[in-house]
């Protein structure tokens, strides 16, 4: 889970950023002097919303090895060293995609997460805590589960679904606030400050119903993932993986980095629409139900 919980953060603090330096550079308030010209919002919400999303993306791995304190293999210095190196190789050479660099980080609990810009520019990394709770063939199916993730391109399209999201959520609290604005308190000249609080208002609940949306997103990625490890593994080595993390309950990554750890946590009822994987119970499931 580290991964995408640590992308969306840098994500949202990255948007913060473009939207107060937009602000103080003058744009946002030209748009308001305008009235409120569609098309140029349109525009200023995308370059705003994807904008953060991508330089989210291109930093990710920098961010993931600073917060996650991962030690990048350069060359093997003992027999666990190279096994992962090599076993990453061979899994990349199957799926079509360069190698990615691996690297391990100190955690006592069993994780694993891949991040990167592309699948060609990627990083694989297991805790210690997996290397020392897993059996050989378990932790090579979570490794065939992060180079799955890699050569699947999840994180450019984690960026791309951010993206969209982020304009809409952008765009549309701001029609809503001019709406709310103009016919309700009746403003004549500019915007007063009914716009300024339903546009904040409006980000904030817009903001959590396209959270939805990128969570659900990231929950079926995880099913794909795990026919991947299951198809470079062996699916018993994959549901034996996904069996001991189920024993282990391991503590989720920090939440920028969620979404890209091998292990989430459960929840039921409206908590479920926020998880960024699926219960892996579910997931075991789907697993032994594929042919």
């Amino acid at each position: 889970m580290k991964r995408t919980l640590l992308f969306l953060g840098t994500n949202l603090a990255i948007v913060l950023v473009l939207s107060i330096s937009m602000r103080l550079l003058g744009v946002e308030p030209y748009l308001n002097e305008q009235g409120l010209n569609l098309t140029s919002l349109l525009i200023f919400a995308a370059v705003m919303g994807f904008g953060g999303s991508f330089i989210s993306l291109a930093i990710s791995k920098w961010t993931a090895k600073k917060a996650m304190g991962v030690k990048v293999i350069e060359t093997p210095s003992n027999s666990t060293e190279f096994w992962l190196v090599e076993t990453v190789r061979k899994y990349a050479a199957q799926l079509g995609i360069k190698m990615p660099e691996v690297g391990i980080f100190d955690s006592s609990d069993v994780n694993a997460f891949a991040t990167g810009m592309s699948k060609n520019n990627s990083l694989i990394a297991v805790s210690t805590g997996l290397l020392r709770q897993m059996t050989r063939e378990e932790a090579e199916a979570v490794l065939g589960h992060e180079v799955a993730h890699a050569a699947n391109g999840d994180m450019v399209t984690l960026a791309l679904i951010q993206g969209v999201v982020n304009t809409f959520v952008m765009f549309l609290s701001r029609v809503i606030g001019h709406l709310v604005d103009k016919v309700v308190f009746k403003t004549e000249r500019g915007h007063g400050p009914a716009f300024f609080v339903t546009m904040i208002i409006a980000e904030l609940i817009l903001g959590i119903l396209a959270s939805i949306i990128v969570m659900w997103f990231s929950r079926q990625r995880e099913f794909r993932a795990d026919r991947g490890g299951a198809r470079l593994a062996g699916r018993g080595a994959m549901i034996a993986a996904l069996e001991r993390l189920s024993a282990q309950h391991p503590a989720p990554l920090p939440d920028k980095m969620a979404a890209f750890g091998i292990a989430g946590g459960g929840a039921g009822g409206l908590k479920r629409l926020f998880m960024t994987h699926p219960p892996l119970a579910e997931r075991i499931a789907a697993l032994k139900a594929a042919q």
